[in-house]
């Protein structure tokens, strides 16, 4: 029987190096003039988001040259070692760019495809959530770090659901999306990764996704899970560096399930 991978504190500690250096990176640019260019799937990017996944590069490479690195602004090295890094340097650059403090720095590494710590770190409000196999889920705030849990919530009907937009659906996912929204409480749109830092600290019951690259969700499955939730594709798969870009992550066990159910009729 194989041991449960324990996360090395030494990998949470260079994660928190990476949000740093992004952050550095990113207030300097934030609400100041930037040219805004269009990559090939109409999403915006600026020099920000380049450079701060630079400044990530340059100490992963430091300190664990053998490791590999998927970014969403420079792409990818050497995937096949154990370890993978994923980066998202401004999740939300629509926001970014609009001078809305409510985008994030995701950072996630992955052994054998499987995600084993991640960091949600929000560089203007200051706020992060870390999680690592092995270890609880901390939320860093003004307040100071304390141990996140999701909420309890009996049933799909008093859920709190939030997405970013129902625009970022495809016409045959929009209904499934939408079967679901209509099944809860209340639905929140908006907030892109701080959605899922909600669902970790048991301030909203659900999220989901689609459409979107590897480093923008694989930071939030340890998250998730070491706050007591659960995240998967929409087929209830674990996640990994081969995963579609559909997503839920649900605090409570018995909403993931009725929203599984949903999603098969």
């Amino acid at each position: 029987m194989n041991t449960p991978f324990h996360c090395p504190t030494e990998f949470i500690d260079l994660g928190e190096k990476l949000c740093d250096a992004a952050q550095e990176v990113i207030l300097k640019h934030f609400r100041q003039p930037l040219e805004v260019e269009g990559k090939s799937d109409d999403s915006p990017v600026t020099i920000a988001d380049r450079n701060a996944e630079s400044a990530m590069r340059v100490l992963i490479n430091k300190h664990y040259p053998d490791h590999g690195i998927v970014g969403e602004e420079h792409g990818a090295e050497n995937t096949d070692a154990e370890f993978v890094w994923a980066l998202d340097p401004i999740d939300g650059t629509r926001s970014f760019i609009s001078g809305h403090a409510i985008f994030g720095t995701l950072v996630a590494l992955l052994r054998n495809n499987e995600p084993v710590m991640g960091i949600l770190a929000m560089p203007v409000i200051n706020e992060r959530w870390i999680g690592a196999t092995g270890h609880p889920t901390l939320f860093k705030d003004f307040r100071g770090t304390n141990e996140a849990r999701v909420r309890e919530c009996a049933s799909l009907a008093q859920a709190t659901i939030a997405t970013t937009s129902p625009l970022l659906f495809k016409e045959d996912e929009f209904p499934k999306f939408d079967r679901v929204r209509q099944s809860t409480k209340m639905p929140l749109f908006g907030g892109d990764c701080y959605n899922y830092g909600l669902v970790t600290s048991g301030l909203i019951d659900l999220t989901i996704e689609a459409g979107m690259g590897v480093y923008d969700f694989l930071a939030q499955v340890p998250i998730i899970t070491g706050a007591g939730g659960i995240m998967t594709d929409w087929e209830g798969n674990t996640l990994g560096m081969h995963s579609d870009g559909k997503v839920i992550a649900a605090g409570d066990k018995r909403v993931h399930q009725e929203v599984q159910i949903l999603f098969s009729e």
